[in-house]
């Protein structure tokens, strides 16, 4: 008994002369860089997975570049105002000028560049006016679907929508000088009931859900809740449509512009060069077949863009 007592004394006087194991300070933020990292790594694989995404993407970039700085890349940028060059007029695609001349002898690459950065700030003109109007209103008449207020924007919307917007736009077009802000205006007076409607669908699935629950018992305002809580997860919807919005934007600007109550001469625009060079058809086909086939693969570019995008963000984690 005393051998054990002595033992364990010795023991425990051990123990307490053993000196404490170092602790490492957590590190604060790693991890969760670290995991947001792969978070971004993992998005971007899943938006890149197929040749057809990457190609989209591409173009994307390509046109988003050209309408940064269109006088770095187009060959004669001056070619974008109102020059006039007689002795080169109609010259077919060829070295120097790699999609021809016009009538008056202008770079019809270089307008094409210069004509991106036209069809993108319209495109981000009519999708900022339409996200800024459509949104809140979804939200409003989708959270508080029991008032007449919710009644009256959706019965408007429903006015909007059953007008072919081509015709709405034209309607709205022609009630204003034509020019290229005329043209936004009008596409934008079409444009938003699309996204109240998509944000109403998206807010009544989820304004009973759990975490909306939550937060109503955690005493939070019924407004607070539907802008801090529900209006987040319904982003990944609207930033998949205006993603694929801006090829039907770039279409409908570029038919104003092709029925002549959109940008005007001298600005270059692809529509408005579809335009002249079809008197010019068939002889002179690359007048109007280059501007063509640049809204063809801006418009396929953006698709491919839109489908990934959706792909990728409908992953639940």
């Amino acid at each position: 008994m005393a051998w054990s007592t002595l033992g364990s004394a010795s023991t425990e006087g051990t123990r307490q002369a053993e000196p404490a194991a170092p602790t490492l300070a957590p590190t604060r933020g790693a991890p969760g860089a670290a995991m947001r990292a792969r978070r971004r790594a993992r998005w971007l694989r899943r938006l890149l997975w197929s040749p057809l995404s990457a190609a989209g993407a591409a173009v994307v970039l390509v046109l988003v570049l050209c309408a940064a700085t269109p006088g770095t890349i187009a060959p004669f940028p001056q070619d974008a105002g109102p020059s006039v060059h007689f002795d080169r007029t109609f010259q077919p695609p060829g070295r120097p000028h790699w999609f021809g001349t016009d009538e008056v002898g202008r770079d019809i690459l270089s307008r094409v560049v210069f004509g991106a950065r036209t069809s993108l700030t319209l495109t981000a003109v009519v999708l900022g006016i339409a996200l800024a109007a459509g949104i809140p209103l979804g939200l409003v008449a989708g959270y508080w679907n029991e008032r007449r207020l919710s009644a009256v924007i959706m019965r408007t919307t429903d006015v909007f929508l059953s007008v072919p917007p081509l015709a709405l736009a034209l309607a709205a077009a022609a009630a204003f000088r034509p020019d290229l802000g005329s043209a936004a205006v009008a596409i934008s007076f079409t444009w938003w009931p699309w996204y109240a409607r998509l944000v109403y669908g998206e807010v009544l699935a989820r304004r009973e859900e759990p975490f909306v629950e939550a937060a109503r018992a955690l005493g939070q305002r019924e407004l607070g809740i539907a802008f801090r809580q529900i209006l987040p997860n319904v982003v990944s919807p609207i930033v998949v449509k205006a993603t694929l919005d801006v090829s039907f934007v770039i279409l409908l600007g570029s038919g104003l512009s092709f029925l002549g109550v959109g940008a005007q001469e001298p600005t270059p625009d692809w529509g408005a060069m579809i335009a002249r060079g079809r008197a010019f058809l068939p002889a002179q086909w690359w007048v109007s077949t280059m501007p063509g086939v640049v809204i063809f693969v801006a418009v396929m570019g953006f698709n491919l863009l839109g489908d990934a995008l959706r792909d990728a963000l409908d992953v639940w984690e």
